[in-house]
C-alpha cells in the first residue's frame, strides 16, 4: 500500500524503488520531466525541518508552493513509504501551500524503519503536532493507499482541522483487505504470489504475515533485507496495470516499507474492524473526491465504493484504464483535476 519511498537515504532527492507510486525513473526533473508532463512543474522546497515527536522519533517535513495558498498535507502510503519530490506536483504551486511529512520510520525521518511507538494513534498525533508547528488552522488532506487510511483516521479524530479530502486507492484496513493483499492478489498475479511464498519454507506458508514479520524484524541484514526485497517486489508487481521493468532497487529502502506494512497488518492497522466507515459521520459534511483505478489489485475498488456509499456527497471517480499506482496517466490526470477543482471552489 505504498505511495513513495526513498531509494537512496543519503540523497535528498529520494529516488524511488519498487513502489506503486514510483515513476519509471526519477521524480519529474531533468531528462524525465516529460514522463510526468501532465503534473505541475517540479519545484523546490521552500522550507524543511525536523520535528521531535513521541518516543525516539524525529520527523522530516518540508514546505513548497505559495506560503499564502491553501494548506494541503500530502499523506504518504505504505506505511513506511516516505515522500519524494514528485509528491508536490499534484498541486498548483501558485495556489497551494504544499506540506510533506515523512511518517515515523519512513523516508528521511529517524530512526529508520523503527517500530517502537509506531501506531496509527501516534501518526495522527504527529500530524496535529506538525499542524500546530506550522501554524496551519485547517488544511486539505490528500492521501492514497495507506495514505487514505491515515487521512480518514486523522479526519475523524480532528474534523475541525480539515478543509476536505482528496483520496486515492482506498484501503480501509478491514480484515478481508489484508487477507486480499496476502493471498488474493495472486489470483491476478500468480507468478508474483509464487515468488512471495517461495521465500518461505513450506511449513510457514499458512501464515505468511507472521513468517515475514519474524524475518523483517530480525536484526541480521542477511535475513531481513532479502525478505524486504521479496515483499516489496510482490507489491510492486501487482501495483500497475502496465508493468514496468523489474528493478532490484535498494533493499534498505524496501525494509521500511515491508517492515512497517507487516507491523501494521499484524496489528490490524491499530483500528477496530470497520472503524473508519462507522465514524464517517464525523467528516461527512466535508467535501471529498475519491479517485480509484478500476483495475487496482492492491486496494480492491470495492473499498472505494463502500466509502463512497457511506459518505453522501463524496465524488467517486473510477479511472477505467488504471491499477493502483498514483502515477498511471489516468490517475494522475484525475488527481490534478481534483486539486484544481478544490482550489477553484475555495476561490
Amino acid at each position: 500500500m505504498a505511495d513513495a519511498r526513498s531509494r537512496d537515504m543519503h540523497n535528498q532527492d529520494a529516488m524511488l524503488f519498487s513502489n506503486p507510486l514510483a515513476p519509471a525513473r526519477g521524480s519529474g526533473k531533468g531528462d524525465h520531466a516529460d514522463l510526468l508532463a501532465d503534473l505541475y512543474p517540479a519545484t523546490e522546497s521552500r522550507r524543511t525541518g525536523r520535528l521531535r515527536v513521541g518516543g525516539p522519533h524525529v520527523l522530516h517535513w518540508e514546505e513548497s508552493g505559495n506560503p499564502e495558498g491553501i494548506p494541503v498535507l500530502f499523506v504518504h502510503g505504505g506505511p513506511g513509504a516516505g515522500t519524494a519530490p514528485f509528491c508536490r506536483r499534484y498541486f498548483d504551486p501558485t495556489r497551494y501551500r504544499i506540506i510533506l511529512l515523512d511518517q515515523r520510520g519512513a523516508g528521511r525521518s529517524r530512526p529508520f524503519a523503527e517500530l517502537t511507538d509506531n501506531t496509527t494513534a501516534d501518526l495522527i498525533a504527529d500530524l496535529e503536532i506538525l499542524r500546530v508547528h506550522l501554524e496551519v488552522n485547517q488544511w486539505l488532506i490528500f492521501g492514497g493507499s495507506w495514505g487514505s487510511t491515515l487521512a480518514l483516521a486523522y479526519g475523524e479524530a480532528h474534523p475541525e482541522r480539515c478543509l476536505g479530502f482528496i483520496l486515492r486507492g482506498i484501503f480501509l484496513f478491514r480484515a478481508f483487505e489484508v487477507d486480499w493483499f496476502l493471498r488474493g492478489m495472486g489470483r491476478f498475479f500468480p507468478e508474483a504470489a509464487e515468488a512471495f511464498m517461495d521465500h518461505l519454507p513450506p511449513e510457514e506458508r499458512d501464515d505468511p504475515l507472521e513468517a515475514y514479520y519474524h524475518r523483517l524484524v530480525h536484526p541480521d541484514p542477511t535475513i531481513h533485507l532479502p525478505a524486504a526485497r521479496v515483499w516489496s517486489a510482490y507489491e510492486d508487481a501487482c501495483a500497475r496495470l502496465r508493468p514496468r521493468p523489474a528493478d532490484e532497487g535498494d533493499g534498505r529502502a524496501a525494509l521500511a516499507l515491508a517492515r512497517l506494512e507487516c507491523h501494521y497488518m499484524r496489528n490490524h492497522g491499530f483500528l477496530r474492524e470497520g472503524q473508519l466507515l462507522e465514524n464517517i459521520d464525523r467528516i461527512a459534511a466535508l467535501p471529498c473526491t475519491i479517485v480509484q483505478g478500476r483495475y487496482d489489485v492492491v486496494c480492491p475498488p470495492v473499498s472505494a465504493w463502500d466509502l463512497h456509499r457511506a459518505w453522501p456527497g463524496s465524488r467517486l471517480i473510477f479511472v477505467p484504464d488504471a491499477g493502483h499506482s498514483a502515477l498511471e496517466p489516468g490517475v494522475r490526470t484525475a488527481l490534478v483535476q481534483a486539486t484544481r477543482t478544490f482550489a477553484d471552489r475555495m476561490g
